[in-house]
């Protein structure tokens, strides 16, 4: 696929050089000459120039891309004019990285087809794996769900899901669980699995329903 990272700040670098390793063309842009200059050896392309310009956008080629990712900042007014701009030339997918809700909404009036918030995700996900030891990762959906995986309370492990009766007890829904011995995935398991303690549950439910179990 090709992608362009535009603002090579401490995120948008790593999400550059992430996407170039796993075999992605990836186009990088900054304002910031020595920001260039660090990961130029770790892309596809890397790029000197104010991407809140439309007719640089535009000698780019940026359009052609397949997904083109906004993380400018801190200046709200440069990525809020970069979304914009893209969103006229029909880019087809735009992720930005929004500073606060407020900003967030902007964006996505702009043109943004997805906003994503690192810094709130990331304190989210730390605070639960220090609140809640089980919880290994945590990705948030639509307000009030998301995901979790945990490794199995000790309560449940050596019995199978339709003792454990997640759904009637927490209200929360088993997708998939992680076998790690031996390496496999088995997604919506039948309810005669029994858990080991080497397995990862990923559930789904609301935050609510989600802090319940993790309490177990």
């Amino acid at each position: 696929m090709k992608f362009a990272v535009i603002g090579l700040g401490s995120f948008g670098s790593n999400i550059a050089k992430t996407l170039y390793e796993k075999g992605n063309e990836v186009l990088a842009v900054d304002e910031n000459k020595e920001k260039v200059d660090e990961v130029k050896n770790f892309v596809s392309h890397a790029v000197h120039m104010d991407a809140a310009d439309k007719e640089n956008l535009q000698a780019l080629g940026i359009k052609d891309m397949d997904v083109v990712i906004v993380s400018s900042g801190p200046e709200m007014e440069a990525s809020i004019l970069t979304v914009l701009y893209l969103s006229e030339m029909g880019t087809k997918r735009i992720v930005a990285k929004a500073l606060t809700e407020d900003h967030a909404k902007i964006l996505e009036s702009v043109g943004a087809t997805e906003t994503i918030y690192p810094e709130k995700d990331m304190a989210i996900k730390t605070a639960l794996k220090l609140n809640y030891p089980n919880v290994l990762e945590y990705l948030p959906l639509i307000s009030g769900f998301g995901i979790q995986e945990i490794a199995p309370p000790e309560k449940f492990i050596g019995k199978n899901l339709r003792e454990l009766d997640l759904r009637n007890k927490y209200g929360i829904q088993v997708i998939a669980i992680k076998e790690l011995i031996p390496e496999k995935t088995t997604f919506i398991p039948k309810a005669d699995f029994i858990l080991k303690d080497s397995d990862i549950l990923v559930i789904m439910g609301k935050h609510k329903q989600l802090e319940k179990i993790n309490a177990q």
